[in-house]
């Protein structure tokens, strides 16, 4: 995460990161999709024209989905490297290509939309064949599956190019997707040979799908100016497109770290990750309120995510008074994070409705961890749930900041 992303994101955290942990508002199918409620944390950090335009949700949705993409690949293929079953993964993974079928026929028709779809299964089988061959030293199929995913790029170059008439050049297209394919490939290669460094590489080919959702976007808005009103690359878009890819990551490298532990794993190296993401917070915030203030989140960061461990660890033994405690202990951070985002705020949002705000993001992981647990082939639907949550935890939070902020993050 660049410098310029981290301020950006730095005081969008001071108005409320936790704030709003999983409020929602309504959603489209061009925006991501999510749940749907109005919230107190919400009503005091009304979305900002600027922050909720046609081109902002479209680039933070497509943010979302991309990222999906990646998180839940790198899942199914680490469940099937493994040598578990990866269907219930894969079905996860089968519904966030649903979910970017139904953007983009909301935009090009249920006939694009199926198209595309088609192209993006055939893609992720793809990867599937050269999980398959690492899975089974095939080199043939490796390299196989490697010459199917570079004719894949030019087929998919040509289909953004005939959609956006031009807008996108499929060589242009072909050539953003590499990294996509080099970076996954990088990970899958990892989770066969057992590195530590495997859940590093699986964050890194995420890393690259914000870019995308940006060029994607870009076209689109450019192609249907008056369908989507506003700029992709607003002050205000990239902030609500960098909290929801940062959010939506925390959930999926804590439920990455979760589920390796309650798989017997060394969930180290996994943790690892998980906390560069909380250091990634920690030095946006310390970016405007200084290292003190950084200090202050991250250690309230941190805190939450211990009483996790900690659920984690009485799940794994039985141990029913360490589950209670741990949920107990949720219930004061929720209030003690309340408490100092309405300091930081100065009263912008105040801590009972933060804290009221956090119950879902704690439901919802819980909920994720006792699947994890109980080996439950639903785990990874309701891991998906939990960070469901976020985009629209996003789009309020970057209202909010855009509201406080109308010179920064104005027009």
């Amino acid at each position: 995460m660049n410098r310029k992303y981290l301020k950006l994101l730095g005081a969008l955290l001071v108005v409320g990161l936790g704030a709003a942990a999983c409020g929602s508002s309504k959603t489209s199918n061009a925006s991501g999709g999510g749940q749907s409620t109005t919230t107190a944390a919400a009503d005091h950090a009304m979305a900002s024209d600027q922050t909720d335009t046609g081109a902002s949700q479209l680039r933070s949705g497509l943010t979302s989905l991309l990222q999906e993409h990646v998180y839940l690949a790198g899942i199914t293929t680490g469940e099937a490297l493994a040598g578990h079953d990866y269907k219930p993964a894969a079905a996860a993974l089968d519904a966030n290509t649903q979910g970017l079928q139904d953007a983009i026929a909301s935009v090009y028709g249920d006939a694009g939309g199926k198209q595309f779809g088609d192209l993006w299964r055939k893609h992720i089988g793809f990867f599937v064949d050269y999980t398959t061959g690492k899975a089974t030293k095939n080199q043939a199929m490796i390299d196989k599956a490697r010459s199917d995913l570079d004719g894949y790029r030019a087929d998919f170059g040509a289909f953004i190019e005939s959609a956006t008439k031009g807008g996108l050049p499929k060589q242009a297209v072909a050539d953003e997707l590499k990294p996509h394919v080099a970076s996954l490939f990088a990970a899958i290669d990892a989770q066969a040979a057992k590195s530590p460094d495997a859940v590093q590489k699986l964050k890194a080919a995420a890393d690259h799908m914000p870019m995308t959702a940006m060029i994607l976007a870009g076209g689109i808005v450019k192609q249907f100016p008056d369908k989507f009103s506003g700029s992709v690359d607003s002050p205000a878009a990239t902030l609500r497109a960098t909290l929801t890819a940062a959010l939506q990551e925390h959930v999926y490298l804590a439920g990455i770290t979760t589920g390796t532990a309650l798989a017997g794993q060394d969930y180290k190296p996994a943790a690892g990750v998980l906390d560069t993401n909380t250091q990634a917070l920690q030095d946006a915030v310390a970016s405007v309120y200084g290292d003190a203030g950084g200090k202050q989140f991250g250690d309230l960061w941190r805190k939450h995510i211990g009483f996790f461990v900690d659920y984690t660890t009485g799940k794994a033994t039985k141990n029913q008074a360490m589950v209670d405690k741990a949920r107990s202990d949720l219930d004061g951070y929720r209030a003690d994070f309340g408490a100092f985002i309405e300091s930081a705020t100065k009263g912008g949002l105040p801590k009972q409705a933060v804290a009221d705000e956090l119950k879902p993001h704690v439901e919802s992981l819980f909920a994720a961890i006792d699947a994890q647990a109980a080996k439950d082939p639903g785990q990874f639907a309701k891991l998906k749930t939990a960070a469901g949550h976020m985009p629209m935890t996003a789009s309020v939070l970057a209202g909010a900041i855009a509201k406080q902020f109308p010179a920064k993050f104005g027009a």
